[in-house]
């Protein structure tokens, strides 16, 4: 385990009591599936979480088509959570547009794939993105290349992160990106604790991810590039 001298990161953990104005977000989608290829994907909830953790948006959408899988190990997603609370997509999408301020700084693991999910433009609705992935990317002597890695890996290890406990939900995983921003913000003023980070990235195995422990899931191909099980392209 990582921990960086003086900061403790935990769910649930303390918050500001009247901070001010947030300059970094994180918005992080979830879907589900409704076809078997790995492509086949329809958002259904979207969380918008501010740099002191609060919640501005936690939106659940009933996608239009049918849905062949809610995929709800990894999304936490179920047919009455979108029944009792699920509303269209450009009703949601309107939603986070007005709880977003235009001098927003995105932030989170693949960011640019959330931003695309939900229509929206840099320089409009926010001003850039900042993604984990290459925030936290190490280079690798023994491959002589740069390793990234998972979001869960990124906050088990630095983070002391329970990522073993139930599956995913898009508000712990914008949380999750916020602290781990954060985090790299306080390292890289630090060079001592930046290569003790990176050394134990490295160092530590990381957990195989539901794509590869579930080449498929309920019949839906979950798109993992050495088991594919579709034939289905990567779009990225």
């Amino acid at each position: 385990m990582f921990v960086p001298a003086g900061m403790m990161f935990y769910p649930g953990g303390p918050q500001l009591a009247q901070p001010p104005a947030a300059k970094y977000f994180s918005i992080d989608v979830e879907c589900v599936a409704t076809g078997t290829d790995h492509n086949a994907r329809a958002v259904a909830q979207i969380s918008l979480v501010d740099e002191y953790e609060r919640v501005l948006a936690n939106l659940y959408v009933q996608p239009e088509q049918p849905v062949v899988s809610y995929l709800t190990p990894l999304t936490g997603l179920t047919p009455e959570l979108l029944a009792q609370h699920g509303m269209p997509l450009a009703q949601a999408v309107g939603i986070l547009q007005a709880a977003l301020p235009p001098h927003a700084v995105l932030v989170g693991q693949n960011i640019a794939k959330d931003v695309q999910w939900l229509g929206l433009k840099e320089g409009v609705h926010f001003e850039q993105m900042m993604d984990l992935t290459g925030l936290f990317r190490v280079w690798n002597p023994q491959y002589k290349s740069y390793s990234v890695f998972g979001q869960d890996h990124l906050a088990k290890v630095l983070l002391n992160w329970d990522t073993g406990v139930g599956g995913h939900d898009a508000v712990g995983d914008a949380v999750k990106s916020i602290r781990l921003f954060k985090l790299h913000q306080q390292l890289q003023a630090t060079p001592e604790q930046w290569q003790a980070a990176q050394a134990a990235l490295l160092a530590t195995p990381p957990q195989p991810s539901f794509a590869r422990q579930n080449p498929s899931f309920e019949g839906v191909c979950m798109g993992n590039r050495k088991t594919c099980t579709c034939g289905g392209p990567f779009l990225g």
